[in-house]
This record gives C-alpha cells, structure tokens and sequence, in this order.
C-alpha cells in the first residue's frame, strides 16, 4: 500500500468489497477505513485464516487488522448496530473496538423510528416491494431531505437536549411506535462518550499522513441516481462521495467484481439462472432483502456501472475458484446509455427495458482475468480465489484488456 484506494462494487453488492479491503490492510501501512456512502445495512464478510468470521455493517472491514475507521459525513450511523457489532468484534479478540472508531458530527442517524416507518412503508407496498435491508436508512435519508436541520445527527449525541427535541420530531413527523425518546438519548449519549468525533477536516489529516483505504457500501448498479429505479439505495454507491472526501488528491478506482453476477431481492438481473448451485457461505435469503440470486457474468451491466461511476483504475476479481463458465457480452437491446443524474423516470423506463433484455452469452470462459478485462476495457490487478486474505494475490503481471 502506497497510495489511496477506493474499493467500490460495480454490480448490485455482495462482490467481496470486505474481503478486498482486509486484503489491503494486510498489506500494510493503512492509516485508515474510511466509510463514505450507506449505513448499517453492509454486510462485508471478513474471515481470518484461523477460521473467525464477521459480517461489518458499519466497522471498516480492516478491523481485525487494527486498522481505524472513519466514519465520514456521508454515512448514516446507527449507534445501537454500532454497539452490537461492537460487542460481536470484541468477542472475536478486537480490543476496544470503539477505540479504533472516529466519526463525522455532520453524519446522519439512523434512529428505531425511521427503522419502524421504513419497514412499514415497504410492507405496504405489498407484492411490489422494491427491496430493502430494514434498517431505516431510505426513511432516514428522505426525512432530512424533507425536514432540513431537524435531521439528527451524531453530532446531537453530545447535546442531550438538543437531541430529545429532535428525536421527539422524527417520531411525531414519522406517526410510528417505538421505545421511549429518553432511553435513545441515553443510548446515544453513551455512543457519543465512547468514539471520538470529530469535524470534516479530520479527513485532511488522515490523508497527510498514510495511505487510506475508501470503502464503499451496496454496488453502483444499486445506485440512488444510475441505478434501475425503483429498485436502488438511498446512496450514491459510485466514487463520487469518496472523491469529495479526497478534495484533490490522487486515489486508485478500484472496482470489485466477481465471476458470476448476483443480487438481493427484487429488480432486473439480466442473466439469472436458476439452475446454477453456487456456494454461498454468508448469502441467503432475508426477511426484508429478499431472496439471494445468482446469475452469468454480465459485462453489460459492469459496463454500463464503469461507465455510470466515471470509470476504473483496475479490477479486483473474486471467486474465481467457483466452477462458471459463461459470460453475457451483449443483450437484445443494445447497450445501456448512461443519463443525467437525478432524472428518475428515465431510470425507470430504462428498468423497465431491462426486465425484458435477453442475453447473449459466450461458453467456456476457462480464464476469467484476461476475459473480463477484455469485456470491460479496464485492467485486472487482483485475484481472490477463496474468503481470506491468504487466497488474494497480485496477478504475475497485471492482465490488461487487449483493447487498451
């Protein structure tokens, strides 16, 4: 590690982005796990050589290697989920997990009201639901845009007040049951005297002084605007909040994809296979997610996010020990244009064109690197051929794609 690195998924998540970040931190020196984008909803699964397992939502995924995470003001933090995944890593050896922890005051909450309306509001929608983890970051994020300055945030937690009045208006504006307003204060007091927090500027510093891994949450096919709307986050899942956060400075776009194409719950996955009977150790189906499903891999889709997310510096490709052999290199429709960021309705046309595309696949892909660095135009760096950081490895010489 010699430079900054953003780890983003360029499908619809679940790609390996915890893994290839614990993979990073092993390699040492990293001065930080910078958060920009999502909430408590990840599920990055880390798992050490001695078989220790843990799934982080909101602790950067370089944690078992003592690595400190920064909560920039872009994430949604849930101090309750924080203190149950807490409690969880300090069970698994990490000492003082809140101790490696710094977060931005300017950071929405993610409190058990917006958690209540959010699932009510995706029950409602009854056979068209659009997916969702039910942590309450979509009601989160849309309650701030609705009631500017009313939002609370973490830097609330050091005002009790300050924090009652606005929590006493969420669950009002939201109508939902929930536990008393005073027993989330003292909660979230408690959060606020256990992490260090800390202004905008603290990115600066970090940044000055070794190099910082920028890790992404969900996948930009998942994404607020150029995700197939309505079946998206409420998060911009492309580099763009981590280049804000680096004001300049150089990074490496590091985009995460693995041999076959995958997604939670509802919405277009072009090549979804049924038949195929893959190994899926930490994926299953959830009561709010939805069900786990598999398909080829889909160039055209990693297309249209390279193309949605401005583009990659290089690739990290995982599971390439899993037995797939079929790539779809184009559609029945064409390629997919990418738009004007915040124009829904095309997004939602354009999803509506998906649901119906049809791939067109090419067999026996017996060497994934060269193969997708083909299909995408964009180098292949790193390989993953198992869970831990022991089965990554830097390709011999880097696999470029013959176009470039």
């Amino acid at each position: 590690m010699t430079e900054h690195v953003i780890v983003v998924d360029l499908g619809y998540g679940d790609a390996g982005k915890g893994t290839v970040v614990d993979w990073l931190c092993a390699q040492g020196p990293v001065g930080a796990v910078v958060r920009f984008n999502g909430g408590g909803q990840a599920a990055h699964n880390v798992v050490l050589p001695d078989g220790r397992h843990h799934t982080f939502a909101q602790f950067g995924s370089g944690t078992f290697r003592g690595v400190p995470t920064h909560l920039s003001r872009f994430m949604i933090v849930d101090p309750l989920a924080l203190a149950s995944e807490a409690a969880h890593l300090g069970g698994l050896g990490v000492p003082d997990p809140f101790g490696l922890l710094t977060v931005d005051r300017e950071a929405l909450l993610a409190t058990p009201y917006h958690m209540a309306a959010g699932r009510a509001r995706e029950l409602a929608r009854g056979e068209d639901r659009h997916g969702s983890c039910g942590m309450g970051i979509g009601e989160t994020m849309a309650y701030a845009l609705d009631h500017p300055g009313l939002a609370p945030t973490a830097g609330d937690c050091e005002s009790p007040a300050r924090l009652a009045r606005k929590l006493h208006a969420v669950r009002e504006a939201l109508s939902v049951a929930g536990p008393p307003v005073e027993d989330c204060v003292a909660a979230y007091r408690a959060f606020a005297e256990r992490v260090t927090l800390v202004d905008s500027s603290f990115v600066t510093g970090l940044l000055g002084r070794q190099p910082v891994v920028f890790e992404g949450a969900q996948g930009v096919l998942l994404d607020e605007w150029h995700g197939f709307h309505p079946y998206t986050t409420w998060s911009t899942t492309t580099f763009a909040n981590a280049l804000a956060l680096l004001d300049g400075a150089p990074a490496v776009r590091l985009g995460v994809l693995r041999t076959y194409t995958t997604r939670h719950g509802p919405g277009p996955l072009v090549t979804e296979d049924p038949t195929l009977e893959l190994p899926e150790a930490h994926n299953g189906t959830g009561p709010w997610q939805g069900p786990f499903r598999a398909g080829h891999f889909d160039a055209v889709a990693h297309r249209y996010a390279l193309a949605a997310a401005g583009g990659a510096d290089a690739l990290a490709l995982t599971h390439l020990d899993v037995p797939v052999s079929r790539m779809c290199v184009s559609y029945d429709i064409g390629e997919l244009p990418v738009g004007t960021a915040g124009d829904l309705d095309r997004q939602a046309r354009l999803t509506e064109r998906l649901l119906k595309a049809r791939p067109r696949y090419v067999e026996n892909v017996d060497d994934w690197p060269p193969a997708v660095a083909d299909a995408l135009g964009v180098p292949v760096c790193l390989g993953s051929f198992g869970p831990t950081a022991a089965d990554k490895s830097r390709l011999s010489s880097v696999i470029t794609p013959e176009r470039v």
